[in-house]
């Protein structure tokens, strides 16, 4: 039997979720279906939720269309793990800076998107991540990158420039770089299987 997985795919960098999740799933020695989630009826099925990057006022707008939204909120409400990265992390977050964004409330941090710069200004960063499976640093895929201004009640997994990176809210995992876009899977594995308050099923 083997863990179901949906990957938010109204926009964004699904393949490349796609394949990090079958590789944690592997390192972690699950058998794992890969679901792409458009419209609504998919999440409830799903373990395991990753919401990639794109933009977030095109993700924001669709997944509340979709009736996919409350779908989100209620997949992590049962404890189940989801991962957002990057304007997936801004529609997670409490607060987009922008009223364009209708979050989804699941992260308590303030963002700002496109902080980290435009296009022309992504760059690869070495990134010290509590919380994963070795000392070393996590080649971290920053493009457009949102800056998280404000932390709340998460906790903060990693820094740049001392800028909150990524951050864990009970079962949620939220980064602004692009872990997908790397072969490390470990934030993925951190993110699904080793995130504190998340419930996965225990497969025979």
């Amino acid at each position: 039997m083997s863990l179901i997985a949906g990957v938010v795919a109204v926009q964004g960098d699904v393949s490349e979720h796609a394949a990090a999740i079958e590789r944690a799933s592997a390192a972690h020695g699950e058998s794992v279906e890969v679901r792409e989630v458009r419209e609504s009826g998919i999440v409830p099925d799903c373990d395991l939720l990753a919401m990639p990057g794109g933009e977030s006022t095109t993700i924001s707008r669709l997944v509340h269309s979709e009736g996919i939204a409350g779908e989100i909120r209620d997949h992590v409400a049962a404890g189940k793990p989801l991962f957002a990265t990057c304007a997936g992390l801004i529609v997670a977050s409490s607060d987009a800076g922008d009223e364009r964004v209708e979050t989804l409330d699941l992260i308590d941090v303030t963002v700002e998107r496109n902080a980290f710069g435009r296009q022309k200004d992504s760059f690869e960063a070495p990134l010290e991540v509590s919380g994963l499976a070795d000392d070393e640093p996590f080649p971290a895929v920053f493009i457009r990158a949102p800056v998280i201004d404000d932390v709340g009640g998460a906790a903060v997994l990693a820094s740049w420039d001392e800028n909150p990176v990524a951050v864990r809210d009970g079962p949620v995992v939220g980064t602004s770089f692009h872990p997908e876009l790397t072969t490390d899977e470990r934030i993925h594995e951190l993110a699904f299987f080793e995130t504190e308050g998340a419930s996965v099923p225990e497969l025979e």
